[in-house]
């Protein structure tokens, strides 16, 4: 009983923690005068990435044996199939939520924002799609290589980590790059006004000092709760009667993405869909790199079935959005179906785990 509280109260932290995290690091974009694209993909993405990215540095590196080694290579897999999936399917169900809630609340004379949309109504104009698929179109190619090297062999392929690491930098460049630029809105959002800095509520413009601190400290929290809360799953699936195979493959990717889901989740409470998805796109092209470079240069770098099949499924899902996106058909309730690829995944563990 008391790891099922402890796992409530390390998901309530991570809530509250990401409250803070997403208030501090909208005002450290403003102070590092980056545009608000490059908050959701490159300061929030880092932010909670960069946890679980040491992680899989530390896997890899302490390892005594490969097989403990591969825990760093399953991580590096299951936290972008956690992202294509889970994230986004949470994130469309959000706004399927709040669509519906403001839609009630105008038919009643509310504050609700008056043309909201229906669940059907697209998440924006053809450019706004272009937009939004650009993410998924450095992504796919990128991952695409790094199940195709996790099926060969051949003696230079740790160096071809570095290759990774470099892929990331550019799209690091891209992003800062073009975030400075007037790209228009998503649902009006980009106009909106910064909410007072948590650590210094009642300063119109906060220190610079409070702002790195928020966000150091809410970073740190998270990275505690998040690693406690992967700690009591680990826990409760032998409870459950889960392998511990299962547990790592099933629950500890959505685990170790809880705080993108988190900061998804609060940024469409706030209205901010384009830093919702911006932080998850950009959290994915973190894990597409950076830990399958780290993955590369220290382990064999090999799939099983089971790691096949998470790239597999992650692979048709970006191929679902991108194909929504191209034909502007991308809503709440399309955005929500991602979802179902976990459903399908788990499924496929079934046969090739038993």
């Amino acid at each position: 009983m008391i790891h099922f509280v402890l796992l409530i109260l390390c998901a309530v932290a991570i809530y509250l923690s990401c409250e803070w995290f997403v208030n501090a690091v909208e005002w450290l974009g403003e102070r590092l005068n980056v545009g608000k694209m490059a908050v959701g993909t490159i300061l929030a993405a880092f932010g909670t990435a960069l946890p679980e990215s040491v992680v899989t540095l530390v896997a890899v590196t302490t390892g005594a044996t490969d097989e403990a080694k591969d825990i760093g290579v399953g991580a590096a897999m299951g936290g972008p199939l956690a992202l294509a999936t889970v994230a986004y399917g949470v994130t469309g169900t959000m706004l399927l939520l709040k669509r519906r809630r403001d839609r009630a609340l105008v038919a009643t004379g509310g504050s609700g924002s008056g043309g909201v949309g229906a669940a059907s109504e697209a998440l924006g104009d053809e450019r706004d799609m272009r937009r939004l698929a650009k993410d998924q179109k450095w992504f796919l190619p990128i991952f695409i290589v790094k199940v195709a090297l996790g099926l060969v062999a051949f003696a230079f392929k740790p160096a071809l980590g570095v290759l990774f690491f470099a892929a990331y930098a550019a799209y690091f460049w891209r992003e800062i790059r073009n975030s400075r630029a007037a790209e228009g809105s998503l649902d009006g959002e980009e106009e909106d006004e910064l909410e007072p800095l948590k650590l210094q509520p009642h300063a119109a413009s906060p220190a610079t000092w409070a702002v790195v601190l928020q966000t150091l400290a809410s970073l740190a929290v998270i990275f505690v709760a998040a690693h406690a809360f992967v700690g009591q799953l680990d826990s409760i699936g032998p409870m459950l009667g889960l392998s511990a195979t299962v547990t790592a493959l099933l629950l500890s990717p959505i685990a170790t993405e809880l705080p993108e889901i988190m900061n998804a989740v609060i940024w469409v409470r706030q209205g901010k869909i384009k830093l919702a998805l911006a932080n998850i796109s950009g959290s994915m092209m973190i894990q597409a790199t950076v830990p399958s470079g780290i993955g590369l240069i220290f382990t064999r770098w090999h799939f099983d079935g089971a790691l096949l099949w998470s790239g597999l499924i992650t692979m048709a899902a970006i191929g679902y959005l991108l194909l929504t996106m191209r034909t502007h058909r991308l809503t709440p309730a399309r955005l929500a179906v991602t979802a179902g690829f976990y459903v399908v995944f788990a499924l496929g563990l079934i046969p090739i785990l038993g």
